[in-house]
């Protein structure tokens, strides 16, 4: 099995829809007629959640009619805030059909289905030409990818001359052993976190010139708190998101915030322009 196919099966979970539409019938949401705030908490699968999106979003520039590709897209959310706070045309590609299945869905029920669309595929041969997109983003995704020099060649290719991309990653801060399971691999077989510097540099040499850089802890920590908070308090668990994460799914959450909170791993995110 090659690592993309064991990257595709740590995600597939075969019953996701029904897990998070449940979860939102129960909460007394009209599942045929969803808004974008209804999928708080589910459809955002990367520490700071919302807000890191919705920062993302404001330093890439975006406005209406633009172009992006959203690469490692799961289950829509980054790409619908997209659309429907900036007005973009939005092409999302990830490895996992189940994904791609939910996120279209999702998507149709929020009415965004002409602004927003997913299919299946890989960030190292991706489906699109070459110059035809104005921004891209990869939102904790190469993690999961060894060979990121290809990765970050493959997203120059797709974007306009002066085109941003814009990635927000989990990366390594210090030398230490990584403690699995992670929310994105369960040992560090599919597991390939680099340093800001291997970032800058492999950005560099594929014609992505980093013009903002931004280390997010501050923010993953204090929501991290938040959360347990609310939980030592008795407040109802995030069932939808527990079905995102699959097994362990307490455990995974703990070694990323307590990694994130000694310093060892960092959400940092980059702007980088395209030359």
């Amino acid at each position: 099995m090659s690592t993309e196919e064991k990257v595709a099966n740590h995600y597939t979970r075969g019953s996701l829809e029904t897990a998070i539409l449940q979860t939102l019938a129960d909460n007394g949401r009209d599942i045929d007629n969803l808004r974008i705030r209804d999928l708080a908490g589910v459809d955002e699968f990367h520490l700071g959640r919302h807000a890191a999106t919705v920062d993302l979003a404001r330093d890439l520039d975006l406005s209406v009619g633009l172009r992006l590709a959203d690469i490692g897209s799961g289950l829509g959310g980054p790409a619908r805030h997209f659309a429907d706070t900036y007005g973009c045309v939005v092409s999302g590609i990830d490895l996992t059909e189940e994904f791609v299945q939910v996120a279209n869905s999702l998507t149709a029920r929020c009415g965004l289905a002409e602004q927003v669309s997913f299919q299946q595929g890989s960030a190292l041969s991706l489906p699109f030409e070459s110059g035809s997109f104005d921004r891209a983003t990869l939102i904790h995704v190469g993690m999961n990818i060894e060979d990121k020099a290809k990765l970050f060649a493959e997203i120059r290719r797709i974007l306009k001359p002066g085109g941003r991309f814009g990635l927000y990653e989990v990366m390594q801060m210090r030398d230490g052993a990584l403690p699995f399971p992670m929310p994105w691999a369960m040992d560090p077989e599919t597991s390939f976190v680099r340093s800001p510097d291997v970032y800058r540099r492999l950005l560099d040499e594929a014609g992505l010139v980093v013009e903002l850089e931004q280390d997010r802890s501050a923010l993953a920590i204090r929501l991290a708190h938040e959360a347990r908070a609310k939980a030592a308090a008795g407040g109802a668990r995030d069932q939808g998101f527990r079905a995102l994460m699959g097994p362990k799914a307490g455990e995974r959450s703990n070694n990323v915030n307590t990694s994130v909170e000694g310093g060892l791993l960092a959400p940092i995110e980059m702007i980088a322009k395209a030359v």
